[in-house]
């Protein structure tokens, strides 16, 4: 049924959007191969074990698109908004259960599945946005006059947002923050809510700043790197070499060398400056108009949906644009230095098989939206 709805050589299927994404993740397929390298050949004697792995993943992700793309209807997905949060809190318990939470450069953010090792807070950002998308969809006009119904969400992020505090995953909190704001802020509540809260919200996360020693320390490497250049400020300050060497062209796809174990996680969060390094300004320029151009195809599309009355379909598509750009803006930053340091993938681009998993799947529901409504406007026309 789903798939007589929906099919892959709709009209109403954006290719631009479908383009962007796969340009984006071949380019990830390249720099990460090259990427890791030196750091799969000396751990593993294997130089390609992680481009492989990352291959893999890519493959498996874009059979799982296709699968939610042909066979979820969004109509399913609303009535079971509220099924969502369970599956978020459950996979955020998971984390802490011996056997199954995996404990990685101090952060207890992963569950180990076999064959495959998911991050919790992937899950967790999908699951949110398909909650609060139904959420606003049926209490829109609540959410621009009330209070209550602008507060209920906020405590969910809350909850949320305590257990990722645990882990700890502070850059999920971040980017689940700012998801949660600009989709409510994108239905019509009043800017003063979001003063106040703001500003509640900077002097709780100054508290939670203080309450740890090394988020200070990442804060205060963040402004100044070189003054504790083999301490707090060793990653930031190895990024902005590799910067500096890309020059305009970059060394060559292969020749980077803050790679070879200078730069600390090459392949994961810091592939954007061994990018820089290799493929110079102009190769860091072309990735940042392919994430600025997903963003804007995704806010379009989203736009469309909205002023045709899909508000489900389209508060996805908003909160999916506002993840992914979020995600990739903070990790450009870090790695550009302009951000405090934070530990996420770059979408799409970075190596991680849950990260590509659920972007691929938010894609998917993208696609969804647009051709679905395509497809009832093309009914409704041929019935008049």
């Amino acid at each position: 049924m789903a798939s007589a709805l929906v099919d892959v050589r709709d009209p109403g299927l954006d290719r631009p959007l479908l383009w962007t994404v796969a340009l984006l993740a071949l380019a990830g397929l390249v720099i990460v191969t090259s990427a890791s390298l030196q750091i799969a050949e000396t751990r593993l004697d294997s130089p390609f074990h992680y481009g492989l792995r990352h291959g893999i993943y890519l493959l498996a992700s874009v059979g799982l698109g296709v699968f939610v793309y042909c066979c979820v209807p969004l109509t399913l997905l609303e009535k079971l908004r509220f099924a969502m949060l369970p599956v978020a809190l459950v996979a955020l318990v998971m984390v802490f259960i011996p056997g199954l939470g995996r404990e990685v450069n101090g952060s207890t953010r992963w569950i180990a599945l076999p064959g495959l090792t998911i991050q919790a807070s992937e899950i967790v950002k999908l699951c949110f946005v398909l909650y609060l998308a139904g959420y606003i969809a049926q209490h829109k006009a609540a959410l621009e006059s009330g209070w209550k119904a602008f507060l209920l969400p906020l405590g969910v992020l809350a909850a949320l947002t305590f257990m990722l505090l645990l882990q700890p995953d502070f850059g999920a909190v971040v980017v689940l923050g700012i998801a949660a704001m600009g989709m409510l802020f994108l239905a019509g509540v009043p800017t003063l809510r979001f003063l106040i809260i703001g500003l509640a919200v900077v002097a709780l996360g100054a508290v939670v700043a203080l309450a740890e020693p090394y988020r200070v320390a990442r804060l205060m490497s963040f402004t100044d790197p070189w003054a504790d250049q083999y301490g707090a400020g060793y990653q930031l300050t190895q990024s902005l070499i590799a910067f500096g060497r890309g020059h305009w062209l970059g060394v060559g796809l292969g020749n980077s060398v803050q790679k070879l174990f200078y730069l600390p996680e090459a392949h994961t969060d810091f592939v954007f400056a061994v990018l820089a390094e290799e493929w110079g300004l102009v190769g860091t320029l072309a990735m940042i108009v392919g994430f600025a151009v997903l963003g804007w195809r995704l806010f379009v599309i989203g736009r469309g949906l909205e002023q045709r009355g899909f508000l489900y379909h389209a508060y996805l598509v908003y909160g999916t644009a506002l993840v992914l750009c979020a995600q990739a803006f903070i990790n450009v930053g870090v790695n550009m230095g302009v951000l405090p340091t934070k530990g996420l993938t770059l979408p799409f681009v970075s190596y991680g098989g849950s990260s590509l998993l659920i972007c691929s799947v938010m894609i998917a529901l993208v696609l969804r939206a647009s051709t679905e409504q395509s497809r009832l406007q093309a009914r409704g026309r041929s019935k008049r």
